[in-house]
């Protein structure tokens, strides 16, 4: 079970001009422990702040102003530690367009209304509370330790999933990959090459998808001289140049079935024959087949030898997408970024990515996989202002397909459905604070709020003018 958000102990100020809007947010932090000191302008701001030693400010975007920007600086100079966040609309496009002296001193954008559950683990994780220590980027696991020049992960499915990967490489069984495109099966297929007695030999990849019909059986066994017009020179296939070492057929269900014969008689016999040669060749090659598609199905619909299929699949790995491996994203996106940071010559230490951000490439489906994570993080590197100091969703979401989210507006208030009362709340502080709930589940829309509550609009009304 989640634990449930406890702010206990911190300082919080609220800049907000609407007032419906402050009470709501003061209500819901005090509900979870959080002082808070809630003010609607800027004169209320200075005086808490030249009295308080606050440890979180929180303004909503209007109100955010040179003068704003200027006691905020002027608190952290004090205070170096002091967290601020800037409350935007519903959507970050409005937030793009803030001044640079905002974007300088902010620690993140949030969304209205304010997630308080979520809003808290970004607090206890940006103060270094030990509840937090599970958004650690350190790797510590011996298996993480011995991949990690490869691989970085933290998750407990791809631990699993690679944990058997030391004694996977120590053999020299054929080995079958299977998993989604972008999901880093060569990747897989070299470290197991690395691991293994044949890393001093070479690892050679090959994609049976890319290479044209009438071209791979040349390309995978070679060719002699004269063998057909145009074989002007005896030519070594990937088979040859993978001898003593390893060979990586990559969408290995793209073969054709008649090369797929070829294929299974050059495993069973540990030699091959080039394209026009007469004489076998003996090779010392371990093979390493990848897929992207089913090929048990693919044998059921006769579109893959099932006799091959089982002979490479003795040794079997399926990498999981990465939508499967969230505890993952945060991790190879930082890891990616400061590549190309590094690449386009930037100097350490790198913008780094707030917790929004975060949340956001979490939430994000991911269907091309790490490597499409990569190429995202690579593109926001590239386009990144020179000075900016840490990346914000709108620096993300321009890149972002907007019907790959795994969790929709929709869904995403659906665990908003609840509201925790500390036993011992006022009767009259319940009603407000369940009034306020219900307006934000409505947008607003105090109609439909009435009915949810079950009493009149009139009611409603007179409630909230109270």
């Amino acid at each position: 079970m989640n634990k449930h958000p406890d702010l206990g102990g911190v300082s919080i100020l609220v800049l907000e001009h609407d007032p419906a809007s402050l009470r709501a947010i003061q209500m819901e932090l005090n509900g979870i422990g959080a002082a808070v000191h809630p003010v609607s302008g800027l004169d209320g701001m200075m005086t808490v702040l030249n009295t308080n030693p606050v440890d979180v400010i929180i303004a909503s975007l209007v109100d955010v102003d040179e003068q704003c920007i200027e006691m905020v600086k002027e608190h952290k100079t004090r205070y170096p530690d002091t967290l601020f966040y800037v409350l935007a609309d519903q959507e970050f496009d409005s937030v793009e367009s803030t001044r640079e002296s905002v974007r300088l001193v902010v620690d993140d954008y949030l969304k209205k209304p304010l997630n308080v559950a979520r809003f808290a683990g970004m607090i206890e994780s940006n103060i270094g509370r030990p509840d937090a220590a599970g958004r650690s980027l350190t790797v510590i696991d011996p298996l993480v330790a011995k991949v990690k020049p490869y691989f970085l992960l933290r998750s407990p499915l791809m631990k699993r999933t690679l944990m058997h990967l030391p004694q996977i490489a120590a053999s020299n069984q054929a080995v079958l990959i299977t998993g989604e495109t972008g999901t880093g099966k060569e990747l897989v297929a070299r470290v197991i090459h690395v691991l293994s007695r044949r890393s001093a030999g070479p690892f050679v990849p090959i994609n049976c998808g890319a290479v044209p019909e009438s071209l791979i059986e040349g390309e995978l066994f070679g060719h002699e001289k004269g063998a057909f017009t145009g074989a002007i020179k005896t030519r070594r296939g990937k088979f040859e140049t993978a001898h003593n070492g390893t060979l990586f057929l990559d969408e290995i269900g793209d073969m054709p079935l008649n090369l797929q014969v070829r294929l299974l008689r050059v495993l069973e016999e540990e030699s091959i024959y080039r394209v026009g040669g007469e004489s076998p060749l003996h090779i010392n090659v371990r093979v390493i087949a990848a897929s992207n598609i089913d090929l048990y199905n693919a044998v059921q619909d006769g579109l893959f030898r099932d006799d091959l299929y089982y002979r490479l699949n003795v040794l079997r790995l399926n990498l999981p997408p990465l939508r499967e491996r969230i505890e993952d994203i945060p991790l190879l996106a930082v890891h990616f970024l400061e590549r190309a940071f590094a690449e386009m010559g930037w100097q350490p230490p790198y913008p780094d990515l707030s917790s929004e951000t975060i949340y956001l490439l979490e939430k994000y489906r991911w269907k091309g996989n790490v490597r499409e994570l990569r190429n995202i993080m690579t593109r926001v590197a590239t386009l990144l202002p020179e000075n900016s100091k840490r990346i914000f969703p709108f620096h993300i979401l321009p890149h972002l397909d907007e019907g790959s989210w795994t969790m929709p507006a929709e869904a995403e208030k659906s665990d908003r459905d609840g509201v925790f009362i500390p036993t011992g709340t006022d009767l009259k502080k319940v009603e407000e604070l369940l009034i306020s709930e219900t307006l934000k589940r409505t947008n607003g829309n105090r109609t439909k709020a009435a009915a949810l509550l079950g009493i009149s609009l009139r009611n409603l009304r007179r409630k909230l003018n109270k």
